[in-house]
Parts: C-alpha cells; structure tokens; sequence
C-alpha cells in the first residue's frame, strides 16, 4: 500500500481498524469513469456541487438524499475526499436507520385520491368500470427518451436510452398498466375492470375455459398461457445504480455502499463493503396475442407496481437471476405481487406524509421481492431489507402483512448473515463484478464463511 495516498479514515473507522486502506481507483469496465473522476474535473465550475445534490434529491429520480446524506455528500466534495466519494456512504445499517429512516405510526383517514398518484393506471380510470379486449395490438406510444434522459450541465447527463425490450414498449406499457388496473379492482371504491384475450362472434367478451372474464393479475396470467403465452417470472438481482449519470459520453459508477460488518481476511479487521443491490420480479410473455416484457418492485418514487423494463443498464450493474418461476408458480407470483400493490396502496392512502412515497420506511425494493421469495421457498436472500412492519396492520392485507413480517429486517442493527449479503450480488462468478477492489474483497470473505 502506499502511504502516500490520501487515506479514507472514515472507511477505517466505520470497521473499528485504524490500518490504512487505499480505495482502488482501477481497473474500470470500458467507457465508464468513477464519481470521484467526474467530480474532480467539475466540483470547482460554480453551483454543479449543488445542482447534483439537488438531483439526487428528487423523489422523481432513481436515487435520493436525505439532508444528512446529503451533507455527508457535499462534505466529501468540497473535501476533495474522492476515496470516500468512492464508497459513500460506506455506513453499517445501524448507522444509515436514524439517517433516512421517518417511522410515523399516525394513520389518518384514508383517501385513495391522494394514493393514486402511486399507481400508474394508464387511461384505465379507477372510477370507470370497463371491460377491455388484447386481441388487437397496443395503440400506446412507442419508447421515447422524454422525461427520462435530462441534461444537467457541464457535459453531464441523467437518465438512460431504450436496451433492446424497447421496440416492446407500446405492448409492455399497456400489460403493466392492465395488471396495476387488476390488482386496483381491490381497492375500496372501485369499479370492475375486466380484460378478456378472446372475442366472440358476437362481440361479448369470454374467458378460457368457464366463460368468466379475467379480474384479477394472477387470472390474465393464466389466462395468457393456456391461449399459448410462454410466460416466465425471474426473481432478478442488479447492483442499484445510485445516480444514473454521464459525463461527456461516459457512464458514470455511482453505486450506494453498505457496511455489511463481515470481516475481510487478513485486511486487519476491514469489513467488507457492498454496493446496495437492485431487486425486482420480471414477466417475460411471448405468444400469439401478446410479446411484452416488465417488472414489479416498490420504487424510490414510493410505487409499488408493474412497470417497462425497456432502459439500458450500465454495464457494471451485471444481473443475475435467483429464481425462475412457470406455470403455476408463475401464477402465483403474480397474485402475491397484486397482494402487496394493494397493500402498499392502502399504505399511501393512510399515511401520505411520508417523505419520499414511505420508500425505506415502508421499504426498498428488495423488501417486496424479499416477502415472495419467503413465500415461494421458504427462505430470504437478499439485504437490506427495511419495511417497518408494524406499520402493516391493515385487516384487509392480512396475507401481505404477514409475508412482510416474516421477511428478515435491517432496521435494529443486527447483523445480516453472509447468505443474505452475497444472495443480494447481481453474480456468482466475483471475476466479473468491474467495480475496482470489490471482486477480491466478495471473493475473500466468501470463502471464509460460505466454506
């Protein structure tokens, strides 16, 4: 090592280690730079530092900053603390809890006015009792970038362009909105909405199999693969990216790093640092009526709904697929991601004073997909997961309270186990995380508590 690097202390510190560390700067994934390169060449051009900041704390965006995240932020900035800007925070979840964590127990009258706006219904108005045909294609919009990429100046951009799911767009729009629409059948108030994949001669609308019309999320599903649709669920795991940025062409590293407390071997006590992983549920449907490709996961923007997955991802942020999920269970998914749409919505309607949509209170995304995975297999691989869930008491979710009480918290300061903390990593094989120093950390503590 050499001491004539600046050292990250605070690192040291949170691992109770005063042994000096160096952060790696390299090697990097092509066409990528760090945060720390990025704000090396613009944390001196006048007012950037604060309109990053001002970004990143918008509920809208991807990522967020709570005031004291953000002072830590700034302080790393104007600091020229670009090693510490690496790992930020770099904080154990005891630590991060009292930092973005507002528990408010206070459940005011219930208004699902007020909770509509985390719900993306499409033109399938809540109010409106209607019944709707897939047997001809989407008339929805194509993919378009608008509100989606944003210049913030200085040669530094927000947001993604399409992958390759974005000629589906259209078709997977209007699924997602379809399946939010079913599961809002449950909400009090309102009127039955019902899809059918056939027609008959005559016009009126039918259902496989018993002449019924499709009501609910898990009913389309099943509908949509006895009519042919091959239809699979992937349990998906992703390093979050925290910033969704670039600069002047280049995509920029910007994960959200978590002190798992596991030692590293031989490092003189360092614990292992982990980015923050990304968790959702994916449909892919293929077949006669229907090609379309989407996800499930309660969001930074307080939704807890089916959405597009048609963006591209930095390639540093890998994936990986836990479980896969068919036919039946495949159904069954579906019903229990609708069971805690409609829980969360009831949440919104109660309790609309929590800051950022009730995200980390009410949970990340891991938490949803955490409370599935316990139902389907009977055990939790993924961390951190943060939903109060004393806040769940609602009678009428009685089976998403107790999916969301059985799953493990990280809001008391209890260690997570190591099976939790590599269940979250987007891969198996650490040669190809890219994130500079992280691949020989995993690789070093996983062989010494998973062996």
């Amino acid at each position: 090592m050499r001491a004539h690097r600046k050292l990250v202390l605070a690192l040291v510190l949170l691992s109770g280690c005063h042994h000096a560390y160096t952060v790696p700067e390299t090697p990097m994934p092509a066409n990528t730079i760090l945060l720390s390169q990025m704000m090396r060449d613009l944390s001196s051009q006048p007012g950037f530092t604060q309109t990053l900041l001002d970004h990143l704390g918008d509920s809208k965006q991807d990522s967020f900053l709570t005031p004291k995240l953000a002072d830590e932020l700034r302080k790393r900035i104007l600091g020229k603390d670009w090693q510490g800007l690496d790992r930020f925070p770099g904080w154990t979840m005891r630590e991060i809890n009292p930092a973005v964590s507002v528990v408010d127990h206070f459940a005011g009258k219930s208004s699902n006015v007020a909770a509509l706006q985390y719900l993306d219904l499409g033109p399938y108005a809540l109010n409106q009792t209607e019944t709707i045909s897939l047997d001809t294609p989407s008339t929805f919009p194509p993919f378009s970038t608008a509100g989606l990429v944003t210049p913030l100046g200085d040669g530094v951009v927000y947001g993604d362009g399409p992958n390759n799911l974005a000629p589906e767009h259209s078709e997977s729009q209007r699924l997602a909105d379809i399946l939010n629409r079913l599961a809002a059948n449950k909400l009090d108030g309102a009127k039955p909405f019902r899809v059918s994949v056939i027609s008959s001669e005559d016009g009126t609308f039918e259902r496989a199999l018993d002449g019924r019309l499709n009501e609910t999320p898990e009913e389309l599903i099943e509908t949509l693969q006895t009519f042919g649709h091959t239809v699979t669920v992937d349990d998906a795991r992703y390093f979050a990216n925290f910033g969704h940025l670039h600069f002047n062409g280049k995509d920029v590293m910007m994960p959200f790093w978590i002190d798992s407390e596991l030692t590293i071997p031989h490092s003189h006590g360092r614990h292992l640092l982990v980015p923050a992983s990304h968790a959702e549920y994916e449909w892919h449907i293929h077949g006669p009526l229907i090609n379309a490709d989407i996800s499930y996961y309660f969001g930074i923007d307080g939704k807890s709904e089916w959405r597009t997955m048609d963006t591209l991802d930095q390639p540093w942020v890998l994936k990986r697929n836990a479980h896969e999920y068919t036919g039946a269970q495949a159904v069954e998914v579906t019903r229990l991601a609708g069971l805690l749409t409609v829980a969360y919505m009831h949440q919104h309607a109660r309790r609309p004073q929590l800051p950022f949509g009730g995200y980390y209170t009410l949970g990340v995304c891991q938490d949803g997909v955490s409370a599935i995975e316990q139902k389907m297999t009977g055990q939790v691989t993924l961390f951190p997961n943060t939903a109060d869930s004393t806040l769940f008491d609602d009678p009428r979710d009685a089976e998403a309270n107790a999916m969301l009480a059985a799953v493990p918290k990280d809001r008391n300061g209890a260690r997570p186990t190591p099976e939790r903390v590599f269940g979250s990593l987007p891969t198996t094989n650490f040669d190809t995380i890219t994130i500079p120093g992280l691949a020989a950390d995993v690789k070093a503590v996983y062989v010494e508590t998973m062996h």
